[in-house]
């Protein structure tokens, strides 16, 4: 297989979101074989820690024999290297998005000048759609059916209860 027509497509995924699958669902059409990487950042506070988000991440994507759900750690281009793709794929919501993600894109490809990113704009209903705005609606209560797949939407509801009890508990009683 053509090294250039495999894309990794990193992120957080805390949680994945429709616009994540929107993304991950274009690129299929576009490439040969498509990695979704799941980062495991040390430095962040995830909601859900990395056993649980690719988890959810391979619930949601199912199986495909052109789609792999794997995690790393450290620089992205290190495991770009590891992969040995040349291709990184990223979503872009709007405007605001792209100076950040041009700046990454810049900074992989000094670290790498066989590493292109391939921006995709997220289709339309889903420009607003972010992970911390999942988590925010959810975390108050809020219906995020129309936000993440069924997997998702369960287990944000399972972590909220669990939150929720584990508050109700420590109310002092008189």
């Amino acid at each position: 297989m053509n090294q250039h027509r495999i894309a990794v497509y990193p992120g957080s995924f805390d949680p994945i979101t429709l616009g994540h699958l929107d993304i991950i669902t274009r690129g299929l059409e576009i490439f040969e074989r498509l990695i979704v990487a799941v980062a495991n950042n040390d430095e962040k506070t995830p909601l859900f820690n990395i056993d649980e988000r690719l988890e959810l991440v391979r619930q949601t994507v199912g199986s495909n024999p052109r789609l792999e759900v794997d995690t790393f750690n450290g620089l992205l281009i290190d495991y770009i290297r590891r992969r040995k793709a040349h291709i990184i794929l990223r979503g872009l919501r709007a405007v605001t998005d792209f100076e950040y993600e041009y700046q990454i894109a810049q900074t992989n490809h000094q670290l790498d000048k066989n590493t292109e990113t391939l921006f995709l704009m997220t289709s339309l209903p889903y420009a607003f759609l972010s992970s911390s705005v999942v988590k925010e609606v959810a975390s108050h209560g809020g219906n995020v059916d129309s936000f993440v797949p069924p997997p998702v939407q369960e287990a944000l509801r399972k972590k909220f209860a669990a939150r929720s009890d584990s508050r109700d508990n420590d109310i002092v009683r008189i």
